[in-house]
């Protein structure tokens, strides 16, 4: 009886750590994303989650295709989210270690020498020992303390592979988008190179008729000045190529040697990239469930949760089973035999009684700390579909703008043409010509840009949508947890 009251009076000071209160989420979505845009994502739904793995295949360019596959195999930042990877998966293994029983076994073998002038003298000084023992110990999981720290580890392990796909989303991404800008530089480059084409047959015709004395000198400046000017630009864009080869090569993971001997192979021009089809919007909200970063937050919420039961699992008992099994002789030739056998078996209940608060301020620490994944969580969702919102407003309105930018290119090719009849027949002067060159120059320049605008608004759709990773089935998103 006395040892029962012990028990139970332990039992009632582990109730006196005060427990606190975990707050719960719900993801607040709505049903389908607002009509704002297309959405380049092909027909149905599993054409859709086909294509959001490997978007860039639908711009239809090999050379992005191989880019975007060295990078993900190169590339130094997800080799380290790999190797995180692994760190968590070994911190998992002794998490479930800890779940089961631990044994040892050994031997010991020992030859000694008592004293004959002793007080007390015996007849046979020398003594041999030989040992073999088996020890098995292990602590049963009452309370789920051991459990909740591998279900812990168990989200740290998904939340690094997580992890790591968002690092691959994002590095497909970033590769997609320079690999745009050197396009775009290129197409700039050679609308460059032909106008100085145009400007030196034009400097070099002006200059033929000023020596004849049919022309002014004015002509001729005029035309040496925006010679010089687009030959400023070609420097310029010379020096932005030079410098997105090198991000690009870095992205790769290429090595410093590589950077300068291995020139980035070219694809499609800019005009002839492929962009992907687009069907109505109206997918579902939950289509964020697919993010890795979405994916990553949710288990850290789960983990800290968990860590959360651990610790408060230990503010109840304890108990610890032992056992051993050997066999203990004076003579190695006795060692195996019944009567040198020995053996144990034991257990033991310890309940803590006072430590100054420290199990409470552990329990609360983890509190807060699943409070912070828990609003982690929440503002990801937010990011999430805030960026969802913004790419397609985006993709929209880049089709928009480059659909302007070639009919004013266009109708400035027109005037251009029409500028330079009008100076041929003596109606105009050359500045409206170079005025009108000047602004188709510009207007060419400017659908370049439009159409790199889109690409990329492409791309950053498909990212914000979750593309560019494989999802693992086993998780999904919180509707709420118990």
């Amino acid at each position: 009886m006395n040892k029962l009251l012990i028990a139970l009076l332990a039992l009632s000071l582990s109730g006196c750590v005060s427990l606190p209160t975990l707050r719960k989420t719900s993801p607040d979505l709505p049903a389908v994303w607002p009509p704002t845009s297309p959405l380049p994502l092909g027909e149905g739904a599993g054409v859709r989650e086909q294509r959001l793995q490997a978007w860039w295949t639908q711009f239809n360019d090999p050379a992005l295709t191989l880019l975007i596959d060295e990078a993900l195999a190169r590339n130094s930042d997800l080799l380290l989210a790999a190797a995180r990877i692994e760190e968590a998966r070994s911190t998992l293994g002794l998490r479930e270690a800890d779940r089961h029983p631990e044994a040892h076994i050994g031997g010991n073998a020992g030859r000694t020498r008592a004293t004959e002038k002793g007080s007390f003298p015996i007849p046979s000084p020398i003594n041999n020992k030989f040992q073999v023992n088996l020890q098995a110990a292990y602590e049963v999981d009452l309370w789920g303390r051991y459990r909740q720290a591998s279900a812990a580890a168990r989200a740290d392990l998904l939340a690094s592979e997580y992890a790591r796909e968002v690092v691959r989303a994002g590095l497909a991404g970033a590769v997609a988008q320079a690999y745009f800008q050197i396009t775009t530089l290129d197409a700039a480059l050679l609308l460059t190179r032909d106008t100085l084409n145009n400007r030196r047959e034009a400097v070099d015709l002006y200059k033929l008729r000023f020596d004849a004395g049919i022309a002014s000198e004015l002509p001729l400046r005029q035309a040496e000045a925006e010679l010089a000017t687009v030959e400023a630009a070609q420097a310029e864009l010379q020096r932005q190529l030079r410098q997105q080869e090198t991000a690009l090569a870095l992205l790769l993971g290429r090595s410093p040697r590589a950077l300068t001997e291995n020139p980035l192979a070219r694809g499609k021009p800019l005009r002839e990239l492929t962009l992907p089809p687009t069907i109505p919007a109206g997918l579902p909200a939950d289509l964020l469930a697919r993010r890795p970063d979405i994916r990553q937050a949710e288990q850290r919420l789960v983990g800290a949760e968990a860590r959360v039961l651990e610790t408060r699992a230990a503010i109840y008992p304890s108990l610890s089973l032992t056992a051993n099994l050997g066999s203990e002789s004076k003579a190695l030739s006795n060692l195996f035999s019944g009567p040198a056998t020995l053996w144990g078996i034991g257990a033991s209940l310890v309940q803590t009684v006072y430590n100054a608060g420290r199990t409470e301020a552990a329990l609360k620490g983890e509190a807060a700390r699943q409070e912070q994944a828990l609003l982690a969580y929440e503002q990801a969702l937010r990011v999430a579909f805030k960026e969802v919102l913004d790419a397609l407003v985006a993709n929209r309105q880049a089709r928009e703008s480059e659909a302007a930018e070639s009919r004013r290119a266009e109708a400035l090719s027109r005037a251009a043409e029409l500028a330079g009849l009008r100076y041929q027949n003596g109606v105009s002067s050359y500045l409206e010509v170079l005025d009108a060159q000047r602004n188709l120059y510009q207007a060419e320049q400017n659908r370049i840009e439009a159409r790199r605008v889109q690409l990329a608004a492409t791309a950053g759709l498909f990212r914000a949508l979750g593309g560019g990773w494989h999802p693992r089935p086993e998780t999904s998103l919180p509707a709420g947890r118990e």
